[in-house]
């Protein structure tokens, strides 16, 4: 006799849950209210998420920084009846207290293979799921263990993440013969290019491409990457992947007929009418949300406005030289390096909380190390990969920072520091030339460099980093000192610091 199972698959929601990005008020396609309008449920059907919910958005911001409460996000979730979850890195931003409230709060199942407590046991294990049709569903979670590189030691006090291979293994093993249908909920994504096969990262953050060779789960849902990746089969596994910030969601259809399964699946853009209950009910935290972002914080003696991508790397960004400016200041740095997220809504010259908060959306706090020109060099190598040369000699964006996940975030701004990157050169020799004062930089040179913390971990790609010696941390978010350095500084200048030339 065949069954079914629906399941609705959403994952990296980022605390987007109305149809906005905060950027204004007006509604947008996006936002789990978007997505939720269209799960159907019964008795026979699944809604699960993939992780990173508790960080990204400015509703996420003014949960933990104002309400100091993960209660709105759980009840929302809630409300739009999740029944399992698996984490995601950026869940951990906040501590393990604050996601301990969250998944407190949760109605949903918590499955996360490889997060182990002090026992070494595991904390949220697999479940077996019979839906009322009496198809059995054995679903597994685990999470990247590059959080172990990425967060703070402090935030992962009593928790050890571990390689996801062998604990999704394990429980793989374990399910057999007690289950119908085997779901695998993965915070990460793919390390080849799904069609050719192509390696894309020989790093460990994602696996799902080794996940699907070497085992045999029936659906993989992955995330992490920000990808939209349509169903499809790879070795033998269905895998899913939805964009983010509820940008879109998975429907999932397993038919399953003794030993036979067919599973097919939609990709649903996040569309249409909102449900007017879940919007009415939420209303008044979106209201406290919208005024708190509202708050006028300082003005500039000009607007910074964001550029494409490609054209702020190669030719500066304004945006980035302040940045660097409040780094400096609170630091007392040398040098200093900043990142642009790869969505920026920029400043206008008076300058609210939503604009801070949407301009730099990341929770990053800041450390500032000892570096020697040599390393300091590396870094900038690194940062030059960011560029390459089509086949007309006109510059564009290389592969490395747009497969299999776009990340412009990786290319980073230096200040206090000349330098020329030159892309006619191979990647690893492009710096030709580097001064302090200058003075040509020696690889024996030493400097005190402020950076974020994500970055200070070696992060991106940026692993010379991970044998300097740590000199300061600042433990405050970086937004917060954006707001601190406008309440000192309430009519801030802003002049140009760029100190590099991108040639070809």
């Amino acid at each position: 006799m065949e069954r079914k199972a629906d399941i609705y698959f959403t994952s990296d929601l980022h605390g987007y849950m109305y149809p906005t990005d905060y950027r204004g008020q007006e509604e947008k396609d996006l936002g789990l209210f978007k997505c939720a309008n269209r799960f159907r449920k019964d008795g026979n059907t699944l809604i699960i998420d993939g992780g990173d919910v508790l960080q990204g958005s400015a509703f996420a911001a003014f949960c933990h920084d104002s309400l100091g409460s993960t209660q709105p996000l759980a009840d929302i979730m809630n409300d739009c009846g999740y029944d399992y979850v698996t984490l995601g890195n950026h869940d951990f931003n906040f501590g393990a207290g604050y996601l301990g409230d969250y998944l407190d709060a949760l109605r949903a199942r918590c499955v996360c293979e490889n997060l182990l407590g002090v026992d070494g046991a595991c904390r949220y294990p697999s479940r077996i799921h019979v839906l009322e049709n009496g198809l059995r569903i054995g679903l597994v979670g685990i999470i990247t263990d590059h959080v172990n590189l990425w967060e703070k030691p402090e935030h992962l006090t009593g928790i050890t993440i571990t390689d996801p291979f062998p604990a999704a293994k394990q429980a793989l093993d374990a399910l057999r013969g007690q289950v119908d249908l085997t779901v695998c909920i993965y915070h990460g994504g793919f390390e080849r290019d799904l069609e050719t096969g192509r390696v894309l990262s020989r790093s460990t953050e994602n696996i799902a491409w080794h996940l699907c060779r070497h085992l045999d789960f029936d659906i993989l849902l992955t995330g992490h990457q920000h990808m939209s990746v349509p169903g499809q089969m790879l070795f033998g596994t269905y895998v899913v992947q939805p964009a983010e910030n509820g940008k879109e969601f998975h429907h999932l259809e397993a038919r399953v007929d003794g030993s036979e399964k067919k599973i097919t699946s939609q990709l649903i853009p996040a569309a249409g009418a909102c449900s007017r209950a879940l919007m009415s009910r939420f209303s008044e935290v979106e209201r406290g949300a919208q005024h708190w972002l509202r708050e006028e914080v300082g003005h500039l003696d000009h607007a910074l406005l964001p550029a494409a991508p490609l054209i702020r790397a190669a030719e500066g960004s304004e945006i980035a030289d302040f940045f660097n400016q409040v780094q400096l200041f609170y630091s007392g740095a040398q040098l200093s390096s900043v990142s642009l997220a790869n969505e920026i809504a920029g400043f206008p010259q008076t300058v609210h909380r939503r604009d801070i908060l949407t301009t730099y959306p990341y929770p990053n706090t800041l450390v500032v190390l000892a570096v020697t020109g040599a390393v300091l060099r590396q870094a900038i190598e690194r940062s030059a990969e960011y560029f390459d040369l089509d086949a007309d000699g006109r510059l564009t964006i290389s592969d490395r920072f747009l497969k299999p996940k776009v990340e412009h975030y990786n290319y980073d701004y230096f200040a206090g520091i000349s330098y020329v990157i030159d892309v006619s050169r191979p990647a690893g020799e492009r710096v030709v030339l580097l001064e302090h004062g200058g003075v040509p930089v020696r690889d024996g040179d030493m400097f005190t460099l402020c950076m974020n913390n994500y970055r200070s971990s070696g992060a991106g790609g940026y692993f010379a980093y991970q044998t300097c010696p740590v000199v300061k941390e600042i433990n405050v978010e970086m937004s917060d000192l954006l707001m601190d350095y406008f309440e000192k500084t309430p009519e801030i200048s802003c002049p140009s610091a760029r100190a590099y030339r991108v040639i070809w």
